[in-house]
């Protein structure tokens, strides 16, 4: 009966031995589908975080391309309605003093700086040329006559910028240098 309880106690020893074994071979492969675990995600944290950044990129984008849709709608719009301009300018400026007097030209008038007033609260402005220096950018030559040389000394069309690009160049008269537009 000794060598039966001995030989219990060696059979415990040894089953707890396997046991701390086999747990540290457990604690082995936990550890390793731990790191695996781990490293997975990492990888999904990241492939998140990448289309997180492409969604925000994406949804600037688009915001962009819908504001210059909506410019370039207005810059057309506008563009039409600058001849209607002209017209009225030139027709203000060619009428006879007789008629200048008439309420119904006054009311047109009104009319006309209204449209100018909505046109210039969309950011139309006029490119202010006579008397300035040439700028290829801003003005188109026409014509060159006797007056300061690379001055433009008349308009023979107006230009308008809408938002600081221009949207309609003005059409100038530049003077060659040769004499003086004030001794004319």
């Amino acid at each position: 009966m000794a060598k039966s309880k001995q030989e219990k106690v060696k059979s415990e020893e040894e089953a707890s031995e396997e046991t701390f074994i086999a747990g540290d071979a457990d604690l082995e492969t936990l550890k390793q589908a731990l790191a695996e675990a781990k490293g997975e995600a990492e990888k999904y944290l990241s492939n998140w975080q990448r289309a997180e950044a492409d969604f925000s990129n994406y949804k600037k984008r688009i915001e962009q391309e819908r504001c210059d849709l909506i410019n370039s709608a207005n810059a057309i719009l506008i563009l039409n309605l600058i001849p209607v301009l002209d017209d009225l300018d030139r027709a203000f400026t060619s009428l006879p003093p007789k008629l200048a007097e008439l309420t119904w030209v006054d009311g047109i008038r009104l009319v006309y700086k209204k449209l100018q007033a909505i046109l210039e609260s969309q950011g139309l402005c006029e490119i202010n040329a006579l008397g300035q220096p040439f700028d290829p950018c801003l003005h188109e030559a026409v014509a060159y006559q006797n007056g300061d040389e690379g001055i433009v000394i008349d308009e023979a069309q107006k230009g308008y910028k809408l938002n600081d690009k221009v949207l309609r160049p003005t059409l100038a008269v530049v003077g060659n240098g040769q004499g003086n537009a004030t001794e004319e």
